[in-house]
């Protein structure tokens, strides 16, 4: 069936950001590191310059989901990494599609059915029934998806270091605490259980048409679904439309997307990201 577009605010108007980040890590012998901090390649998003200041080697890499991954031979003791980047885009909000509808599992292309599985973090065979039960009787489609962020909203307290980085979906639910990812896992999670394809996002939100205070600025993570012949974005821990979003990467869950994956030991002793409007 054909779908009615989706509604979006007057004309949009160009908008550039400045993103980036600045790390100080200490490994105890050489490591092997992978860093995951560059903006993903989008039809919404254009790379217009980017920079890496170390003196670690380095190269970069796209993974199995199209995301760009810097790899780092560290040497041992201390090393400061600092990336830089600025990116086009649109000062949209986050498409808000109210008639999107929700596809049948047979209906579903088989590149899909992936987007559908239970993955490290996220379990919805070990949660189907609470979602079914929890959402089984809402409207598929939209409706459905917003009613699980919704909840996940309002279930869970956002608690800086509450989570590890092995805790579940499952986990959190349990705890009814955790930070953006667990929010982000349990909602694709619920999800998935309820057969709609969904898929795990980190990356750069700026401070933009929100009011103060600000929070101190880090990375985030979000969720798509698929609804309606396309992929929407859902934020189960905002839960409110926002602008100036930058991809970094997509995967099934956290493990397909961390900020940084060592082969080795690695103490993160600090870091410092940045997303905002250029001048």
């Amino acid at each position: 069936m054909t779908e009615p577009a989706p509604s979006h605010p007057a004309e949009p108007r160009p908008l550039r950001l400045a993103v980036g980040c600045e790390f100080h890590v200490h490994a105890p012998a050489p490591t092997s590191a992978v860093l995951q901090v560059a903006p993903h390649e989008s039809a919404d998003s254009t790379l217009d310059a980017a920079s890496w200041d170390t003196a670690a080697a380095h190269h970069q890499y796209i993974d199995r989901y199209g995301n760009r991954c810097e790899r780092f031979e560290l040497p041992e003791g201390l090393s400061h990494i600092v990336y830089r980047a600025q990116v086009s885009l649109t000062d949209h909000p986050d498409v808000v599609h109210l008639d999107a509808v929700e596809h049948a599992p047979a209906d579903l292309p088989d590149e899909l059915l992936h987007w559908v599985m239970p993955s490290r973090f996220c379990q919805p065979d070990e949660l189907g029934a609470e979602a079914w039960s929890l959402f089984g009787d809402v409207a598929p489609g939209w409706s459905r998806v917003q009613a699980v962020c919704d909840f996940v909203h309002d279930h869970l307290a956002y608690v800086p270091g509450s989570s590890t980085t092995w805790t579940t979906s499952a986990d959190a639910y349990r705890s009814r605490q955790g930070v953006c990812r667990d929010f982000a896992h349990l909602a694709l999670t619920f999800c998935r259980a309820l057969n709609i394809p969904a898929r795990y996002v980190f990356g750069y939100i700026p401070d933009i048409g929100i009011d103060p205070p600000y929070d101190i600025m880090d990375y985030a993570a979000w969720f798509e679904a698929y609804l309606g012949g396309r992929w929407y974005t859902f934020d189960a821990r905002l839960n409110t439309p926002r602008i100036g979003r930058v991809v970094v990467g997509r995967g099934r869950d956290a493990v397909d997307v961390a900020m940084i994956t060592s082969f080795g030991a690695l103490d993160l002793q600090g870091f410092w990201v940045q997303a905002e409007p250029l001048a």
